[in-house]
């Protein structure tokens, strides 16, 4: 059925941004995280143009999302781990999970039958992940580890904890059964081979998010937000827009109301402060984004009509500073009413 709104999504770019960073990752292995839908494109979508591009590893957070990608033929870690009512379900052959408690590890131990399994341990973050001493303890000795994790807090940032944490981390080389060792994510790459070990775990990146000023010029737009114009109007002088009236015109406005709105994530941060593009033509919004409604100015754009389609300026990093939304709520928050293309 066809939508008013769609989210044209660039597959070319989408494999690009992993080749670089796949690149950058040196002599390791660079995977993918395709968790919360692979944010918000569309997790099968994502999967099948990255395993084409050359991705091997790929990350959700829970078994649902495992699930349901799981007839794909990619090696799936999840995040999240274990829950007794994830084994009562049936677990996918081609997917393992990452052993974050104590508790985990003896509920995988008990039910996994010698399945491999990875290992997060928390080396300052002080979220997911076993402490140093129980990974390297008795009770991790004699599981089928494939990968021990960890996850750096502050790898978009110029902090002296990055550092620290990789420290914390490269000494656990050897102290446990793993194969492979991975700590950085999209942000992690671009502080430096160092920090690449055997694993990458990309994210952000990969659909177009700018982590790090480091990124900025070899990253490419993934995503591109499209609505159609419901209707043309003219505001006339000192007429306001929209809810709590936060825009007013100082001469006779021609505008689009175009079918878009929070309930697509096109989020209230936009009031006033984002954009849509009729070809080379920015048109700013126009008032308070409401929940299924954005208008624009079309005083540049005198030949928009009724039914026409309007890209949204979404260039993450500059859409993120518009709004006031991190890049990943940008993604993660686009709704289910885009028709994706």
């Amino acid at each position: 059925m066809s939508s008013p709104n769609r989210l044209r999504i660039d597959r070319a770019a989408l494999a690009q941004n992993w080749r670089t960073l796949d690149r950058m990752s040196g002599a390791a292995a660079c995977g993918a995280a395709v968790k919360a839908d692979g944010y918000g494109l569309g997790a099968r979508l994502v999967v099948e143009t990255l395993a084409a591009a050359g991705a091997r590893d790929f990350f959700v957070a829970t078994w649902a999302e495992a699930r349901a990608i799981a007839d794909m033929g990619v090696s799936i870690a999840v995040l999240h781990g274990i829950r007794a009512e994830d084994l009562a379900e049936g677990l996918p052959a081609n997917a393992r999970p990452v052993l974050n408690t104590a508790g985990q590890v003896a509920l995988w131990r008990d039910a996994g039958a010698g399945r491999p399994c990875d290992l997060m341990v928390d080396t300052g973050m002080n979220r997911l992940g076993l402490d140093v001493g129980q990974a390297v303890g008795e009770q991790c000795v004699g599981l089928t580890i494939d990968t021990l994790m960890s996850h750096l807090a502050c790898a978009d940032e110029d902090s002296a904890m990055n550092a620290a944490q990789r420290e914390r981390f490269a000494a656990l080389a050897g102290q446990t059964t793993a194969r492979r060792m991975s700590l950085a994510n999209s942000a992690g790459i671009a502080l430096g081979r160092d920090y690449a070990f055997d694993l990458t775990r990309p994210g952000l990146a990969l659909y177009g998010g700018v982590p790090r000023a480091e990124l900025a010029d070899s990253i490419l737009q993934v995503v591109m937000p499209e609505a159609q114009v419901i209707q043309r109007r003219v505001v006339r002088a000192s007429e306001t827009v929209g809810y709590n009236a936060l825009w007013r015109a100082e001469a006779d406005t021609e505008i689009a109301i175009l079918n878009i709105g929070y309930a697509d994530g096109y989020w209230r941060g936009f009031t006033n402060s984002g954009a849509f593009r009729w070809g080379d033509v920015r048109l700013p919004v126009l008032g308070r984004v409401s929940m299924d409604l954005t208008a624009v100015d079309l005083t540049d754009a005198t030949n928009v009509r009724e039914g026409d389609w309007i890209a949204a300026d979404y260039a993450l990093a500059s859409a993120a500073a518009a709004s006031g939304m991190s890049q990943y709520e940008l993604l993660t928050g686009l709704g289910q009413r885009f028709e994706r293309m």
